[in-house]
Parts: C-alpha cells; sequence; structure tokens
C-alpha cells in the first residue's frame, strides 16, 4: 500500500504542521535546550552486534522525527501532545497514519519519566495495535548510568504479555533504550542535546493526506471493481 499512493491525493488538502510556537516569543523555544536532541536509533541482536541501518531521530520539546535509513527521504512525525503519528512520503508529496507501519513510533515517544506506562499505552492505541487499552505495568527496576546519561530502568509488560526492559533518560524525559526477552535491543547513540530547527517537525503544507478508505471507494466507483461473489 505504501508504495501504490502517487497521485490519489490532491496537494494543498489537510496539510499539517507540527511545528506550532516553536519559534515564537513565549512559546515552547524558550524551554530548555535539553528537551531539544538528535541521535542514531541503532538495533543489535542478543551478541551486541549491529542490525541493519541506522535510523535517525530528532526531537525538540515533545515533538519526533524519525528518518528511515533507505527509505527515499521518508520519515515519521510524532505529536507527543496530541498524540498523533504520521508517516511522510515526499517523492509523492502526500503524509497518512502512520499506524503500524514502524514499531519505533510506538516506543520512542515522549514519556513522564515517573509514570511512563500511560505514554506508551496511548502510542500503542494510536497505531491501532489489538488490546492496547488493556492493563501496562510499568515496575521501576533501578537507576543507571547509560553512555554518561541518568536514566531509570522500568520492566514493562504490555496487554498481550510481551515484557521489555526499557529506561528512559532523567533530563530528556524520552526513552534511550529497549531490550526484548530474546536479548535483542534498540537504543538510542551517539545523543547530542542541541536546539533542533523547526522544520524538521513540520509536514510541507503542499503536501495532501492520503486515506486508504478513500482510494477504496473511489476504486469501488470505478470499472476496474468487482463485488465479491456472495
Amino acid at each position: 500500500m505504501l508504495t501504490s499512493i502517487q497521485s490519489t491525493v490532491g496537494r494543498g488538502s489537510l496539510a499539517v504542521c507540527l511545528a506550532l510556537a516553536l519559534t515564537a516569543p513565549g512559546g515552547t523555544a524558550e524551554r530548555s535546550s535539553a528537551y531539544q536532541f538528535s541521535a542514531d536509533i541503532v538495533s543489535r541482536d542478543a551478541s551486541g552486534a549491529v542490525v541493519g541501518a541506522a535510523a535517525r531521530l530528532h526531537v525538540a520539546n515533545r515533538r519526533v522525527r524519525i528518518e528511515m535509513s533507505g527509505a527515499q527521504a521518508d520519515f515519521f512525525l510524532i505529536d507527543g501532545d496530541t498524540g498523533s503519528a504520521f508517516f511522510v512520503r515526499q517523492a509523492q508529496q502526500v503524509f497518512m497514519d502512520a499506524r503500524q507501519s514502524t514499531l519505533l513510533t510506538q516506543i520512542f515517544v515522549p514519556v513522564d519519566p515517573i509514570d511512563p506506562c500511560p505514554n506508551w499505552q496511548a502510542a500503542a492505541r494510536n497505531a491501532g495495535v489489538p488490546n492496547a487499552g488493556g492493563d501496562w505495568h510499568c515496575a521501576r527496576i533501578d537507576a543507571k548510568v547509560i553512555d554518561g546519561r541518568g536514566t531509570l530502568e522500568y520492566h514493562v509488560v504490555s496487554p498481550d504479555q510481551t515484557a521489555t526492559q526499557r529506561w528512559i533518560d532523567r533530563d530528556l524525559q524520552f526513552p534511550v533504550k529497549l531490550r526484548s526477552e530474546d536479548g535483542t535491543s534498540i537504543a538510542l547513540e551517539h545523543i547530542r542535546v542541541e536546539a533542533q530547527p523547526a522544520i524538521l517537525f513540520a509536514v510541507p503544507p503542499l503536501y495532501g493526506k492520503f486515506e486508504p478508505q478513500a482510494l477504496i471507494e473511489r476504486i469501488k466507483h470505478s470499472d476496474v471493481w468487482a463485488e465479491p461473489p456472495h
């Protein structure tokens, strides 16, 4: 579906900007730069060896941009205040709800370091994960230093009983590592705390939103649609 959306929406419809007030006087740009940073998202196997190419992450004041390696400049945008998550395709100049297209938008979201489970639950629910609204359990284990940064470690159990260890940076108020029961991990590496350009967190104004259901309805009224047999 993601590779077949060219020319399905009109440009300029439903344009979304996720960078409101980042530079306005008295707005979020005046917050501490500790909440603005970039990092690499690195996956490792149980032996610690790097798996695949790293993704790129940018964060500014509860807004997140994740750039996927080798994806022709496609990227994800997350707004921690509204709970929205979009997948942006630059070649087609469209964006769409991210849903379950990547686990990264369910892991690397702004959280409350003292009570992170509601934030992860909301991200999973927004992605349409089955039973995401069920009970989540986040048990704090310890405070640790990872790569020179203070973190809080949690044992997290989601409604489907998947258990993971997760670490949250106390200053950034953001997850920095997840380790699964099989020893594989996804972590932020090479964290650089610095101001991020507001333009990184905005869908370009001429991009249109792709709605899969609208495409299905359009096909239904075309000559290629055939009703399924009864």
